[in-house]
């Protein structure tokens, strides 16, 4: 899940898994020039409210999650990660129809599916130990046995790809050196393994050529600024792709299938994010795509006949499919499916079949598999809960208002269908992961289930979020707890102004980054918002910093220059970090942990609860010991979600807590 998010970032593989391990990540792109959208205040007076049928959390977390798409050798079948048991398991899907099967049962770990062999029915999955990210590679033998292809204690490995013929498959693992990792080659029989790449300068290994022969390296120098080097297995040497001046991001995308050019990603000399190709054999660097948002990824079918290609537009993903025929590039018509936007695009070996997800505002992740030949498409799933009629759901809306200082704020909004100029509603600012992330547009199991239970929902994309470009997306370098936050509590301006939304009935709310936003409303603007939930967050930069793992370490200066250093901008994090100010908070507060959270560690949590309790404000602190960063149970999701909109009812519905 984290490989694609980092696919459909500008950032480092590895800074993603950061940013977003800081909750830090999510990806998109309005214009900057546009003008804030008007506040729907006439619309809102004609059109009669109508509540939308309420459903219980039960019934919403009866819906079912997704992911991951990867043909059997056969082309019959298609394996993905499903929580239909209530946690992550891989499951096999006919592409005929029919129900899935599930390959791996477990009821403690989530399980996540990395794909068929390409040659037969063995499969590799991954996973961890109750959220702790030490993740390892697992092989499901043709009998059912499973076996742990990287063992040990206290190591991290992940999947890195196949040879063009299957013939072996390449893990790293940072068992060498926690702080780093080396590319192993196993082979596909036998699962001998030797070393490819031994990492000692903190690269990102990003992508493999089929050849085996050459090995793209990201190096990560800011969050902003990053190179991509080349590394010859054959010679062993190493050639730097990207030399610049300036603040530029440089990535690599993805090697065509004949092992003769590297994609790169880059917004040098621009404010977004392009695709370049460089010839290996020559070294000479052409433009290949542009546009006027962010190019998030490209990347080609097996045998090379299809490009894939995703631009992060206005917070939705706009997915291209050109065929490549004699070196010319013909665009592919893909299927017109209403209620949500193509993802996830995958094919099978032979290129006759494409595998994708449709995901709407309304509609979770549905997988659909395309027949080239005969031009049909068939869907294979049906994710949201059956006691859930989509049209009791709302759709989301790009929203802009400007900042303090003019700065126009894109933002995705959720109304609830009762909101009127004689009904205003409660609203909920939802402050996403990063920093460096991005609230975009598509299923939201959380807006939905506030918008459906009266609330309105805005989800922020404040200073300092991916997908705007280069000056936004730096505009909160060094300046967390101030100017982003600053950002937050303007929104409360953009709501009232809907002329649906009670100004004095506001919250905010969010996830690990965001997290540390809501304490930080709590903390440094405590009239801003009249309660606060804070999920996974940050409460004291200085711990955070210090105590990051490892294997972050190859930006670790990065993350220093985004956010302080413990040591040089120890008085700046002091001045910044919600712990060492928690006598400010005065508003309801409420607090999620996971127990095994290797990124934001259970003491943040601890403490802040701790001292906001002396100030005498209701405090409510909900841990769960079975789970990291993040939720991976649904038990505990119901639990979570089911507490928090309590929470919300108690103190932002009228004629209760006010």
């Amino acid at each position: 899940m984290r490989q694609e998010t980092a696919r459909n970032l500008r950032l480092s593989p590895g800074l993603v898994a950061v940013l977003m391990g800081l909750g830090l990540l999510a990806s998109g792109s309005p214009s900057l020039a546009a003008g804030p959208e008007k506040a729907p205040k006439a619309a809102a007076a004609a059109v009669a409210a109508q509540p939308a049928k309420r459903y219980t959390i039960e019934q919403f977390m009866a819906t079912t999650a997704i992911s991951g798409a990867f043909f059997s050798a056969d082309e019959k079948r298609i394996l993905f990660s499903s929580n239909a048991s209530g946690i992550f398991n891989v499951y096999s899907q006919d592409v005929a129809g029919g129900a899935p099967r599930a390959l791996t049962s477990s009821s403690t770990d989530s399980h996540y599916a990395v794909g068929y062999f390409p040659n037969d029915d063995r499969l590799l999955f991954t996973r961890d130990q109750g959220g702790n990210e030490q993740n390892h590679l697992f092989v499901r033998e043709l009998d059912g046995r499973e076996q742990d292809l990287t063992p040990g204690d206290k190591l991290k490995a992940a999947f890195a790809g196949w040879t063009g013929d299957g013939s072996a498959f390449f893990v790293v693992s940072n068992e060498r050196n926690p702080k780093f990792f080396d590319l192993y080659r196993y082979d596909a029989k036998t699962y001998a393994r030797s070393l490819v790449y031994k990492n000692e300068s903190g690269y990102e290994v990003s992508e493999l050529s089929r050849d085996g022969r050459w090995i793209a390296l990201d190096k990560v120098n800011t969050t902003a600024d990053s190179d991509v080097y080349l590394y010859d297995t054959q010679t062993q040497q190493l050639k730097h792709l990207t030399p610049h001046q300036g603040v530029a991001s440089h990535r690599a995308a993805s090697f065509t299938p004949d092992s003769k050019q590297l994609i790169l990603q880059t917004n040098a000399g621009a404010e977004f994010t392009r695709l370049q190709q460089y010839e290996l054999a020559t070294g000479k660097t052409t433009e290949l795509e542009k546009a006027d948002w962010d190019i998030a990824y490209t990347y080609f079918s097996e045998d090379g006949r299809y490009r894939v290609t995703g631009i992060n537009a206005d917070a939705s993903i706009q997915l291209k499919v050109v065929e490549i025929v004699a070196g010319q590039e013909r665009p592919v018509q893909l299927p017109r499916l209403p209620g949500g936007e193509i993802r996830g695009v995958s094919f099978s070996r032979s290129a006759g079949k494409m595998a994708f997800y449709l995901n709407g505002d309304r509609s979770p992740n549905n997988l659909f598999v395309y027949d080239f030949a005969g031009k049909q498409v068939k869907q294979l799933t049906q994710s949201l809960s059956k006691e859930i009629d989509p049209a009791e759901l709302v759709d989301a809306r790009i929203v802009r208002f400007k900042s303090f200082d003019g700065l126009v704020i894109p933002s995705v909004y959720y109304q609830p269908k009762e909101a009127s100029v004689s009904n205003k509603v409660p609203a909920v600012l939802l402050v996403h992961g990063g920093p460096g992330g991005q609230t975009t547009r598509g299923y939201s199991a959380l807006a939905q289930y506030l918008a459906n239970h009266g609330y309105a929902v805005l989800g922020i994309n404040n200073r300092g979020s991916s997908g705007y470009g280069k000056s936004f997306f730096t505009a909160d370098d060094g300046k967390h707890g101030r100017e982003p936050l600053w950002d937050c509590v303007e929104a409360k301006t953009y709501l009232a102004s809907t002329g649906v939304i009670d100004p004095d009935r506001i919250g905010i709310m969010g996830g690990s980054y965001g997290g540390y936003m809501t304490l930080a409303a709590l903390a440094f603007r405590p009239e801003a918002f009249k309660v606060g939930i804070d999920i996974f967050g940050v409460s004291n930069w200085l711990r955070t910093l210090e105590s990051i793992p490892p294997y972050w370490e190859s930006f670790r200066q990065a993350l220093y220059q985004e956010v302080g250093d413990p040591v040089k901008d120890r008085d700046f994090l002091i001045a910044t970090s919600p712990l060492f100010h928690a006598k400010e908070i005065q508003r309801p507060l409420m607090v999620i942990q996971g127990a095994n959270d290797p990124r934001v560690i259970k003491p943040e949590s601890d403490e802040i609860v701790e001292a906001v309790k002396k100030n005498g404000v209701p405090v409510e602190y909900l841990v769960f010991d079975d789970e990291g960063h993040g939720f991976s149970k649904k038990k505990n999701q119901i639990e979570a979600n089911r507490r928090m909109l309590e929470f919300l009812d108690k103190y932002l519905k009228p004629g209760l807590g006010r």
